[in-house]
């Protein structure tokens, strides 16, 4: 088990995370309403809601805002949503997957292909890139949570595959089956985490040059965007002296 990594996914550059709150409680909204339609409304009974409201809540999302998503699957009045994954390809050869959940494939798929061909990517067929990629699952805590040996005792006790730890926080996997159980025995000793979720998690990454990363974060930035879009994954690493000089 590493204890430190300089993989760094989409999911951990600063810039992503300050999307407008409105529009991430948005997606937050359409994947518990899916999530609960797909099952039971009863998130102890559903796998994939629990995950989609213990992700809501660690947003910030008010309780209100989060039943009301339950029970538009419950009454039947959803949107019928279809989850679409595209793979391409961004600058510097960096593999990208876009997850979307939509209720217009068309429209998805033009916004998607638009955003690849304006800012230096190109979009490829199913099965493209993901086979560079392993599916896991991701719990994320602050850097608060602990300092990175406490953490790393706490996932190998857990039965965690794998920590990276950086200044901004803990990224702990595991296998997909086991994702509830070690983020619940995590819960009991660092606290509640910021996020627990199915991920794509690259096999190798690709060191990504300033041009190129300036590039790639406007892709990704376009991507996360788009209201169809619910997560980007990446196999890029860029260098800290890259990323300080991006801000």
């Amino acid at each position: 088990m590493a204890g430190h990594s300089k993989f760094k996914n989409i999911m951990h550059r600063k810039g992503a995370q300050d999307k407008k709150r409105s529009a991430q409680f948005s997606k937050l909204s359409r994947e518990i309403t899916v999530a609960a339609k797909m099952g039971t409304p009863d998130p102890d009974m559903n796998p994939r809601l629990r995950l989609a409201v213990n992700n809501a809540k660690a947003q910030s999302m008010p309780k209100d805002n989060i039943q009301r998503a339950i029970d538009k699957a419950s009454k039947g009045d959803a949107e019928n949503y279809e989850e679409i994954r595209y793979e391409g390809y961004g600058p510097g050869g960096v593999a990208l997957i876009v997850e979307a959940l939509t209720d217009n494939r068309n429209r998805t798929a033009t916004n998607v292909r638009t955003a690849f061909a304006k800012n230096g990517g190109n979009l490829g067929a199913s099965g493209a890139v993901s086979h560079g990629f392993e599916r896991k699952g991701l719990i994320e805590y602050p850097a608060g949570a602990g300092d990175e040996e406490k953490v790393l005792d706490a996932a190998i006790e857990a039965g965690a595959d794998d920590v990276e730890s950086t200044e901004d926080g803990h990224s702990i996997w595991t296998d997909m089956e086991a994702l509830h159980e070690v983020a619940g025995a995590l819960e009991g000793v660092l606290g509640e985490a910021e996020s627990v979720k199915l991920a794509w998690k690259p096999n190798l990454t690709v060191e990504v040059a300033e041009g190129d990363a300036q590039t790639l974060f406007k892709l990704i930035d376009v991507l996360d965007d788009d209201d169809d879009v619910q997560t980007v994954w990446g196999n890029y690493d860029v260098p800290d002296e890259i990323m300080a000089k991006l801000g």
